[in-house]
Parts: C-alpha cells; sequence; structure tokens
C-alpha cells in the first residue's frame, strides 16, 4: 500500500461523456490521509485469503458468471443459449469463477500475479475484513487516480497514448469484434453513496473502447449491484492512515 496524502481535489467533470453514469457536475472535494492498494487484489492474494478462511465466491454459489466472448473457448460456448439482450458479447457461463475465468476448462495457474476475477463487490469485502483493510470510496479512487492532476482525463494526462505509448490496458481495434491487444494483452494484464442498492464501479477493463465503454477516465464511473462478479471486473483495497482526519 502506498500513502496518499490527504488534500482537496475537483471530483467529477463538467464534461461528462456517458450522461447516465452521473459524472458531473464537478465539485471540490476534501479528503484525510489514507493508504491505498498500488496494484489490484491478485489470483494469489485471493488463493491466500480462500485457503485461510474456506470461503465460497457468489459466483461459485450461484454456479455461474458472466464472461465476454472473446475469451471463451468453442467448446463452452456450444452449451451457452442465451445472453445480455443489450451487450449480446456478455454470455453467463456455468462453472466460470475466479479460479476458472473463461469457464471450467480455464485455469490461473499461469495468471498468479494478474487481477482477481469474478468477485462480487460483497466477495470484496469479505477479503478486504479478513486483510484488515477496506474498500476504498469512491473520493478516495477517484482522488488517487489523479495523481494530484486537476481536470485531466487520465492519471498521466489528457492523451491516452502519450509518444505512443500504452498506460493502460483497455481494447484496440473495433469493439467487439476485434481486439488487436496492440498493448500486449487480449485480457487482464500483470499487474459511495450511503444508500442506495447498486455499488459504484471506477476505473476500466481490458474490454473499453471510447466507442462503447469510455470508462478509463478518472472522472467516469458506473454500477453494479452487490453480488454481481464479471471477468473484466477486479478490486483494490484502502486502509484508514493515522492521525487527524
Amino acid at each position: 500500500m502506498v500513502l496518499i496524502p490527504g488534500g482537496v481535489f475537483t471530483m467529477g467533470t463538467q464534461e461528462p461523456q456517458i450522461q447516465q453514469d452521473g459524472e458531473g457536475p464537478a465539485r471540490r472535494v476534501h479528503l484525510g490521509s489514507f493508504y491505498m492498494d498500488q496494484y489490484e487484489v491478485s489470483n494469489l492474494d485471493f488463493e491466500s485469503f480462500v485457503n485461510s478462511t474456506g470461503y465460497t465466491t457468489e459466483a461459485e454459489k450461484f454456479g455461474d458468471s458472466f464472461v465476454f466472448e472473446g475469451m471463451l473457448s468453442e467448446a463452452v460456448k456450444a452449451d451457452i443459449h442465451q445472453a445480455v439482450a443489450a451487450a449480446p458479447w456478455w454470455l453467463p457461463v456455468k462453472g466460470a469463477s475466479w479460479r476458472h475465468p473463461e469457464g471450467p476448462d480455464s485455469s490461473i495457474s499461469s495468471r498468479m500475479d494478474h487481477p482477481v476475477l469474478h468477485v462480487s463487490w460483497n466477495d470484496a469485502v469479505a477479503f478486504c475484513t479478513w486483510a484488515g483493510k477496506r474498500l476504498p470510496t469512491e473520493a478516495e479512487w477517484e482522488y488517487s487516480c489523479r495523481g494530484g492532476l486537476e481536470n485531466r482525463l487520465f492519471p498521466w494526462g489528457n492523451k491516452l497514448q502519450p509518444k505512443g505509448q500504452h498506460y493502460a490496458n483497455v481494447w484496440q481495434g473495433e469493439f467487439p469484434t476485434n481486439n488487436t491487444a496492440e498493448d500486449g494483452y487480449k485480457g487482464t494484464a500483470p499487474q459511495g453513496p450511503s444508500s442506495g442498492t447498486d455499488r459504484v464501479k471506477k476505473g476500466g477493463s481490458y474490454m473499453c473502447h471510447k466507442s462503447y465503454c469510455y470508462r478509463y477516465r478518472c472522472a467516469a464511473r458506473s454500477q453494479n449491484t452487490p453480488d454481481s462478479s464479471a471477468s473484466n471486473l477486479g478490486f483494490r483495497c484502502a486502509a484508514t492512515a493515522p492521525g487527524p482526519r
């Protein structure tokens, strides 16, 4: 974890790109110091938690989880006969879980340093409690993301690829039919409000593309139910820093 010094920053944006997500308005927010995980929780981290506690994730209890169709084998796809109407590239896969991100014929054995997937908000809270940490607030996440820069799209500035370099693992090509994996990774890479029923999601993923899901900006946000899991959703932890806030 790294210490994030407290301060004041502009949260949100006056130029929302996805209106229904509530990205605006821009407002000044004060935060005390806190700690934030430098990286997402990895498969190895989560395995330690499961081995120590015997925890069963909600995807494992439900028996399935959502996986992007482009990551599935033909054998797995042959057994699926339904999809999400508004996003047909999301398929419910029996046996998909953190141990088997692309279904029962997949494994994380060579991806122990990749972010853990198919964990719900409830699963993430359970891990954080075991680790003596907590999930970051939306303000803490965005403050950390902005890195002291005001009104920038991304943590490093306004250009997605400064000097042609890839700074984030997002979709290259045409979504959802052609992922060129120009940044080197087709999938994952190594490494809120007090009321309401859904939980805020912050940050992008390997499936993000400006034409469809421009949510890898600092101000971007979306939501999901606390028991939802998917093959592009991970998390990181935070902790309160000692001293005055």
